[in-house]
């Protein structure tokens, strides 16, 4: 992964989330907007998929015009809502595959500004990249140069019994139940 990346409502690190920054300061994560949660839910309702809980995590990702993302699937959640994820600037190549391989099949479609993809049902768990984006693409009334992603998932996660962060020294990656 070489975009650039910053959380609210939970922090994600590699196979897992936590409220505080672990690789950083400690410092708590930012809050999750009730507008952009609302936004997720009303996209996954107009796609066609109930849910019942509130989107609570959002994953924002910069990609200048060398960024890429390797074929993954957004399975640290404990939740099997749908995913949500919102384009704005440059056009990328989004590549869909399937939920048993990152290899082929799988399908490239260019996801432009304002484009707002959800995947969620069978499709829920596909893997998925960024293979390139598309320099110099995006709306010149946007003032952006690159491409910030917007992926809203729901974490299925609760702070029960998880262990206090420690005193000194970065938090400790509590476990979290479902």
């Amino acid at each position: 992964m070489t975009a650039r990346q910053f959380c609210l409502g939970w922090h994600w690190y590699p196979y897992g989330y936590a409220r505080t920054v672990v690789d950083g300061d400690g410092a708590p994560v930012k809050a999750m907007p009730p507008w952009l949660a609302a936004l997720g839910a009303a996209a996954a309702e107009a796609a066609g998929h109930a849910v019942e809980d509130t989107y609570d995590i959002a994953l924002v990702n910069f990609y200048d015009a060398d960024a890429r993302m390797g074929m993954h699937r957004d399975s640290d959640e404990k939740s099997s809502a749908p995913v949500v994820s919102l384009s704005l600037g440059d056009t990328c190549v989004f590549r869909f595959g399937n939920t048993r391989t990152r290899t082929k099949p799988y399908t490239d479609v260019e996801l432009r500004s304002g484009d707002l993809l959800v995947f969620g049902g069978p499709s829920r768990l596909a893997y998925h990249g960024v293979p390139r984006v598309l320099p110099g693409t995006a709306p010149p009334e946007l003032g952006l140069t690159g491409r910030l992603n917007v992926t809203l998932r729901v974490s299925g996660l609760t702070e029960e019994g998880g262990p206090p962060a420690p005193a000194d020294g970065p938090p400790s990656r509590a476990p979290l139940k479902p």
